[in-house]
């Protein structure tokens, strides 16, 4: 058995983003319209009328401030409420095998390795943009890396953590030696942003990570490299059946008896239900990994966690830890990206990491729909 270690990441960000205050001018715009031209139906009960929002209401909400998107001009265009993406030829590449590039190619860099390095693509994340030829084929093909194998696979906002672990095993059981895992994640397009409880909610993002045999990265170290080794020391898996966070667009809803199109298929949740059941799930799964491993929670020197809410965040980290924590044990990268599905932990790692000694523990955690939750426990070796 091999020890498995993240010896890289890279982060790709649009250049576009929307503020919570341009984000709720162009939905209370909408909202005016639509209460005006159903005024009628509204007052005969037939239509419910739909609420304004606020900046105000959005950061007490979740602590999100502003999200980054791929199309901007869409999202704010009160007759369209979807960002715009034209369709692409198929000799063209793919939006998400084009967003993960830069990121890998960064994630690379960080590892001191070339694209010829890696065995294994993994591409997680909670929507792929079609069936098939998969994306991390795509991707694999994009980098140029002629040998090796891919493929995606999603558990929502917690293909991140389960890619990891994936990408972790075959590292131990000698299958690969470095697997790049890629959280390429267009959560824009599968947004109701006409709906004042969740249009504030999600934004686009990729997210790329190395995963390889530790001794292999730390012999680099040896030879100059300067790139950061944590080893991966254990994950922990768990799911649940819920349908309090939902997706039901698919290719079976052209074959329905009555066709749906509009925004009813996409992202939907129960969002009480969501926190007061997900919290203790996730507070509990956390202490019994760090037990699992001889941790206690006060061993550990920053908790990533997945970027989804500030205040579940909040909730998480205070059953883990007994008391309310610290901005730097538990950092916070939602207010500027808002939640960004599988990449949001991700993100935090790669923010907010560095600072770390040699020795520190650490911990990855996701949570998302399905339920599905994943912790990963790391400790800095270089």
């Amino acid at each position: 058995m091999h020890a498995a270690a993240i010896t890289g990441t890279g982060l790709f960000t649009p250049t576009n983003s929307i503020s919570n205050d341009e984000l709720v001018e162009a939905l209370n715009a909408f909202v005016e319209t639509f209460n005006t031209e159903n005024a009628a139906a509204i007052e005969a009960g037939e239509v419910e009328a739909l609420s304004p929002s606020s900046d105000e209401f959005i950061v007490k909400a979740s602590g999100i401030k502003s999200r980054y998107v791929l199309d901007k001009e869409g999202v704010l265009d009160i007759g369209r409420m979807a960002p715009s993406l034209p369709t692409r030829g198929d000799d063209e590449i793919a939006i998400q095998a084009e967003m993960a590039i830069q990121p890998s190619l960064d994630a690379l860099a960080e590892a001191g390795l070339e694209v010829s390095d890696i065995d294994g693509v993994i591409c997680a994340a909670s929507n792929m943009q079609r069936a098939y030829p998969a994306m991390s084929i795509e991707i694999q093909a994009a980098l140029g890396l002629e040998a090796g194998w891919a493929f995606d696979m999603n558990v929502a906002c917690s293909s991140a953590t389960f890619g990891i672990d994936m990408a972790a095993a075959a590292v131990r059981s000698g299958q690969a030696r470095r697997i790049l895992m890629i959280n390429p994640e267009i959560c824009s397009a599968h947004l109701n942003w006409e709906n004042r409880d969740c249009h504030f909610i999600f934004g686009d993002v990729c997210t790329a990570a190395i995963i390889e045999c530790e001794d292999l990265a730390l012999e680099r170290r040896k030879h100059g490299s300067e790139g950061p080794v944590w080893s991966i020391l254990g994950s922990k898996l768990r799911t649940q059946f819920s349908n309090n966070i939902r997706n039901n667009f698919g290719f079976l809803n052209r074959t329905e008896a009555d066709p749906r199109t509009g925004w009813d298929l996409l992202f939907k949740q129960e969002g009480r239900k969501v926190f007061k059941e997900v919290v203790p799930m996730v507070a509990a799964m956390i202490g019994e990994h760090l037990g699992e491993h001889d941790l206690a929670p006060a061993d550990v020197r920053r908790f990533w966690l997945h970027q989804a809410n500030k205040n579940m965040n909040d909730f998480i980290a205070n059953k883990v830890l007994g008391r309310v924590p610290e901005e730097d044990e538990a950092p916070v990268v939602l207010d500027e990206f808002a939640n960004t599905s599988s990449a949001g932990c991700v993100i935090a790692f790669h923010r907010h990491s560095r600072d770390l000694s040699v020795g520190d523990f650490g911990v990855l955690c996701s949570f998302g729909a399905g339920y599905s939750a994943g912790s990963v426990i790391v400790r800095r070796a270089a």
